[in-house]
């Protein structure tokens, strides 16, 4: 017995809408007739095109009616329902470009066509699209053609897209044109050197600009190192920029001389920049600028040396000046003992030796000014309580500025020590004193103030010359409210031989005698007047770091008179007059006392047996120095004093630290008292209350 059939869905079977709507549909209306009369070639295409998620439409018989899938209802958009309406009345706006490839699919033709543009009116308003879809032939079992399959994907969005990146494509190429010709006209009408070489500096192309400069062609240039054309003086600098270049990226900067083809040389300013394994450089030719700037140096120079002379010749001027006045004040004197003696006038001797001791005196102060003014004056630079060596000289500076100048001092606790020599700290104080007096003829008040300054950067570049750190500063300001100086007047008022003051009243050697000091013991010295303002000047001394120093206790005293002393003096100067004076000065004080005339002949006798107290030796010796000899002779005998004499030094003006422990200074020119004074405060003697041996 024959099992019964299961009940089926109805036809068609496909699930979705479309296959709901195609059972609802009241086909008895349309070309093809009812549903139940479909023939089952229909049938069989229209379940294939439900089933399909690909947009399908089936046009079927000679009125092209239309059955479509789910898929296919995108494509229509917003038309009117197509359900079993004419395939030409669907589509009438594009009926006039499809109908033909419908009529070869309905003769048996099958077409594909790609990105079809069609003006189609799926909501409300005609729009281009564009399509790719295949129009086939259905045939039945007989190979009549009874229909067409529309398969079709719509591409609008692709094909515009495609057109835009073809657009787009093309404007890029256009302006990649552009820059290119852009570029290559500025390659060939740059006036700069353009120049592009590899990371080992070999050229690969050049500019006409290239050539124009430097005279070398472009197949004489590409292929050869850069460095080939640089000028050998200049070589090492650009092969260290190339290797910089080559090791790490980023821009750099480098001038150099090149050689020109012709001859001669150029100067190229290079800029250059590495990039895909090679280096692009962009160079100015700067020659003319830096002939320009030579000539302008050597004008500078020539300037420079043309003031200098000037100053010079006003130096040496105002020296020869003062100094045969000084020579005057010798050569008579000493013209009229020699015929007071030959006259036997002996009592009127003493009145010329002192006139020509006075002028001998002056001689050695001009002297000192300037050493002090050249920087070359020596120095005993110690720990020194300023605020205390203010004090001390209150009294003289009252008497030396006279009643109607009154001195106020404003001295704060706590003030540091200062790196100076004392002596010369005073003289500057004096003259500065006189100066302020001389300013306030109708009387007033000289302020001396002091404090501690920490000079940061700003107080350096608000006073020209001053170096940061820590600093005494010391000002000195008058009164003078009539007096003052301008502008141009405090420009010049460090100048050797510049003064205001009438002829015969000063040698304009005390300010700059000042500046000289102060430069050479590291600190500065500041002019601030106005007219009708007063002047104030302002020293800035290096803070020290030591210690000041404790005064020695003094030995007791030791009758002097025809009593030969056992201390042991070693004279050493190479100037044989000086040096024989200076023994039989010490001689007569009752020392025992050796001789040498150089370092070398020094050092021999500090070796020998003899054991010596006090080394009194010049600082400028042939051989090892003044400086050199004390050491050795602190090495043999420590306790030895040691007194160092000098006129100019060279060392010891360029260091404050010149002196060591135990070391005293002798200026040049010198006295026999002076002498006598120094060698008896160095042993802790007392001298002799009458006058020495000898002595003048």
């Amino acid at each position: 017995m024959t099992e019964p059939l299961p009940d089926l869905p109805p036809f068609p079977r496909a699930p979705g809408p479309m296959s709901e709507r195609v059972r609802q549909f009241d086909w008895a209306q349309t070309p093809i007739g009812a549903l139940a009369h479909w023939p089952p070639v229909l049938r069989h295409a229209v379940e294939n095109l439900l089933a399909s998620h690909f947009p399908s439409c089936l046009v079927w018989g000679a009125d092209y009616t239309m059955l479509y899938n789910d898929a296919f209802r995108i494509i229509l958009g917003d038309k009117p329902d197509a359900l079993g309406r004419s395939f030409r009345d669907v589509w009438a706006e594009a009926w006039p470009a499809i109908a033909p490839m419908v009529e070869r699919a309905y003769a048996g033709e099958a077409t594909f066509i790609e990105d079809f543009g069609l003006e189609v009116n799926r909501h409300g308003h005609p729009e281009l699209a564009y399509f790719t879809f295949c129009y086939s032939p259905v045939r039945d079992e007989h190979g009549t053609v009874l229909g067409m399959l529309d398969t079709v994907v719509e591409t609008t969005g692709k094909f515009q897209a495609v057109q835009r990146w073809r657009e787009l494509t093309a404007s890029l190429e256009h302006q990649v044109a552009q820059r290119t010709a852009d570029r290559n006209r500025l390659w060939q009408l740059s006036e700069d050197v353009l120049l592009v070489a590899r990371l080992d500096g070999t050229i690969t192309a050049v500019n006409p600009a290239w050539t124009a400069t430097l005279g070398w062609s472009e197949c004489d240039t590409v292929g050869h190192p850069l460095v080939a054309f640089v000028h050998a003086d200049d070589a090492t600098p650009v092969l260290d920029a190339l290797g910089q270049l080559a090791a790490e990226p980023g821009r750099r900067r480098i001038e150099a001389r090149h050689v020109h083809h012709e001859g001669g040389e150029r100067w190229i300013a290079w800029t250059a920049v590495p990039s895909d394994g090679f280096i692009h450089a962009v160079g100015r030719d700067t020659t003319e600028q830096h002939l320009r700037d030579q000539a302008l140096r050597n004008a500078e120079e020539r300037l420079r040396q043309s003031q200098k002379m000037e100053a010079v010749g006003q130096l040496t001027g105002g020296i020869a000046h003062d100094f045969n006045n000084l020579l005057q004040s010798i050569t008579l004197p000493l013209q009229l003992i020699r015929q007071r003696m030959a006259q036997g006038r002996h009592d009127e001797v003493d009145r010329y030796v002192e006139s020509g001791l006075a002028a001998a005196r002056r001689a050695a102060s001009l002297t000192q000014r300037l050493l002090a003014f050249s920087r070359r004056q020596p120095l005993d630079s110690r720990a020194v309580d300023l605020g205390d060596s203010l004090r001390g000289l209150q009294e003289m500076l009252g008497t030396t500025c006279g009643e109607n100048v009154a001195v106020q001092l404003a001295l704060p606790d706590g003030l540091w020590l200062a790196l100076t020599d004392a002596h010369q700290f005073e003289s500057a104080v004096v003259n500065l004193a006189i100066n302020a007096r001389d300013a306030m003829p109708d009387g007033g008040t000289l302020h001396i103030a002091a404090g501690n300054v920490a000079a940061d950067d700003a107080a350096v570049a608000a006073i020209p010359g001053l170096e940061p750190g820590e600093y005494v500063c010391v000002t000195l300001r008058d009164t003078g409210t009539g007096t003052g100086m301008a502008g141009d007047v405090v420009a010049r008022a460090f100048d050797p031989f510049f003064t205001t003051k009438p002829l015969g009243q000063g040698t304009g050697l005390g300010l700059s005698m000042i500046y000289g000091f102060m430069r050479q013991s590291g600190g500065m010295a500041v002019l601030d007047s106005a007219v009708g303002q007063g002047t104030a000047v302002s020293l800035y001394f290096r803070r020290s770091q030591g210690e000041a120093p404790q005064p020695e206790a003094a030995e007791p005293a030791t009758p002097l008179s025809g009593e030969r002393r056992r201390d042991s003096i070693l004279v050493v100067e190479d100037e044989d007059t000086v040096r024989a004076l200076a023994v039989e000065l010490l001689r007569d004080l009752g020392f025992q006392v050796m001789e040498a005339a150089t370092g070398g002949a020094a050092m021999a006798l500090l070796s020998g047996a003899v054991q010596f107290d006090l080394l009194l030796s010049d600082v400028g010796l042939p051989g090892p120095n003044g400086r050199q000899v004390a050491d050795f002779a602190r090495e043999k005998f420590p306790g030895i004093r040691v007194i160092l004499m000098t006129g100019y030094a060279e060392q010891a003006a360029q260091s404050p630290q010149f002196l060591g422990a135990q070391m005293e200074l002798l200026t040049k020119p010198f006295d026999a008292q002076a002498l006598v004074n120094k060698v008896h405060a160095v042993m802790g003697r007392t001298p002799p209350s009458g006058p020495s041996p000898k002595s003048a």
